[in-house]
């Protein structure tokens, strides 16, 4: 274990680290990649999965070489992203740096909250009907209570290192679904023996306003950009790696597989789910299937199971900040203090707790959980924490802070590119935000507190 630096203990290798950033990037979004190119059509759509993917690794190989500083083998370690910032960018980036990144973090758990209710109501009730052929009543808060109770207990792994595990299920899992929505996808297209879509962008829906056509071109640019974002995680999941090799090499291949397997699962995904459905693409591929019903099912409870696992992996990060800035004020006091409790029964299995670990991580998870059951239309805003946050914190800070790192002067060409490709990911951020903007005036006449549409 690398404990020469700073005294705390390393494990991750490569393979150790590639399933968080796998569940960091993949979520269920990718069952609305057919959506997304039905909006698009086949030449930009496709385009821009591409396109997006590259822009991706390339800002993420840049903010990998800012784990250290100055060198890349003994320099410090920068170990979350706002560490890296407060250090080439100053205090006065951080606060903005930390109420995107957080607020983008917190909301993906509201997210998911939301999503893994949805999802269990919908399993349940495809379940009830085909045993009662009726339409069951389904307790959306219930389920919301349950999948808090069981994050509260899963939020007590002490950090991001010793839920690996959660990260691998989460991966397969969302193989699982995936595979599942491309096979049934496959199977629609093979009974059709017809190519659906259009090359035309904007062209969806014969009833829809043209204005709405457009707000959801712009959404469409918006889900593919964000589809690939982990870079406020990247720094938090490097600093698990031991060393050697010198970390950064090890985070540029994990993000280069990554991102590479990431971009074949959407370009499948997406094309055989837009040539199956057309313009009729729902806005959850699961969703438009019926039969067969056990497979529906299995590709929703594996989206679920994904979800519980994805949620401590945003979480572990917020968990971390706060307990490090309480231990700096309350480093003497027992409410910080680390207790053992060992299991003489299970040999060498002990617990280690402390009690602001058990309070804090509790309370957070509770009103996270009471948030999502305020706010059950929490995910048209979650769009718009990612349209705000893209920008800012995977293309503008990991640019600035490695032409700081890397000494580019003004005015060269690498600077040049840096800025042109910057620009392009600003105006896409900006549309996207007009067109989350709009959803969420759509949403809001329609949604209820404490009422979540099952």
């Amino acid at each position: 274990m690398d404990t020469e630096d700073d005294g705390h203990a390393r494990t991750g290798t490569f393979w150790r680290t590639m399933p968080h950033a796998f569940t960091s990037i993949v979520g269920s979004g990718i069952l609305a990649l057919p959506w997304t190119l039905a909006q698009l059509g086949w030449i930009v759509g496709p385009f821009v999965i591409v396109f997006f993917a590259a822009i991706t690794y390339y800002f993420a190989s840049l903010l990998c070489d800012c784990y250290r500083t100055p060198d890349q083998i003994k320099g410090k370690r920068n170990r979350t992203y706002m560490d890296a910032v407060r250090v080439f960018l100053g205090e006065r980036n951080v606060l903005i740096c930390g109420i995107l990144q957080y607020s983008a973090l917190w909301g993906t758990m509201i997210g998911y909250t939301i999503t893994t209710t949805i999802s269990i109501a919908t399993v349940k009730r495809s379940i009830c009907f085909h045993q009662h052929m009726s339409r069951c009543d389904v307790q959306g808060n219930v389920y919301m209570m349950a999948f808090g109770a069981m994050e509260i207990v899963l939020s007590q792994f002490p950090n991001l290192e010793k839920v690996t595990f959660l990260s691998v299920i989460a991966t397969v899992t969302s193989f699982i679904y995936s595979l599942i929505a491309l096979g049934l996808s496959i199977a629609k297209l093979s009974t059709t023996h017809k190519l659906k879509g259009t090359i035309m962008v904007a062209h969806v829906g014969k009833d829809i306003a043209t204005s709405t056509k457009v707000w959801h071109v712009f959404q469409a640019l918006g889900n593919v950009a964000f589809a690939y974002t982990y870079a406020w995680l990247l720094l938090e999941i490097q600093d698990t790696l031991k060393s050697p090799p010198p970390e950064n090499k090890v985070m540029k291949k994990v993000s280069f597989y990554t991102i590479l397997g990431t971009a074949i699962f959407y370009c499948s995904l997406g094309f055989i789910g837009y040539a199956a459905f057309g313009s009729d693409a729902p806005g959850n591929i699961l969703t438009g299937f019926d039969e067969p019903v056990w497979l529906v099912d299995v590709g929703n409870i594996a989206v679920i199971i994904h979800l519980i696992g994805g949620y401590q992996v945003f979480g572990q990060v917020i968990f971390a900040t706060n307990e490090r800035l309480l231990t700096s004020r309350l480093s003497t006091s027992f409410f910080n203090r680390t207790y053992t409790i060992r299991f003489s029964f299970i040999r060498n299995r002990s617990f280690h707790f402390s009690f602001s670990r058990l309070l804090m991580r509790t309370v957070f998870v509770i009103l996270t959980t009471l948030v999502a059951m305020i706010f059950p239309f929490f995910n048209a805003i979650l769009s718009i924490l990612g349209s705000i946050s893209f920008w800012p914190i995977t293309v503008y800070f990991p640019m600035h802070m490695y032409m700081i790192q890397a000494k580019i002067k003004k005015g060269s060409p690498t600077w040049m590119v840096f800025y042109v490709l910057s620009f392009v990911c600003l105006i896409v951020s900006l549309v996207s935000v007009i067109g989350s903007v709009a959803d969420i005036s759509q949403n809001l006449r329609h949604a209820k507190i404490f009422h979540i549409e099952l």
